[in-house]
């Protein structure tokens, strides 16, 4: 079963990977990274930018005490937010 969401999460990143995050008040430690890719932002706008910003995606096997599975977690380079865009269970 897939869940789409888009909460944003707080994230602990390990050379730039994702370690850990905070969803619900709850902490994931991610366990394995499964796939990693990357999209550009298409509502950018030059005028603001001098290069196209990215969206890093990682999809993670990750756990909390009572909650374990595959998720998939977006980085958006131009604001520094992170957020969760699925749960695979």
């Amino acid at each position: 079963m897939n869940r789409c969401y888009g909460a944003e999460v707080a994230v602990v990143e390990d050379g730039g990977r994702p370690s850990r995050f905070t969803w619900n008040g709850r902490v994931y430690g991610v366990r394995r990274i499964l796939d990693h890719w990357v999209t550009l932002r298409m509502d950018w706008s030059p005028v603001h930018e001098a290069r196209v910003p990215e969206r890093r995606h990682w999809r993670v096997e990750a756990g909390a005490v009572c909650a374990q599975g595959v998720y998939e977690l977006r980085h958006d380079t131009a604001s520094g937010t992170w957020m969760l865009s699925r749960v695979r269970g």
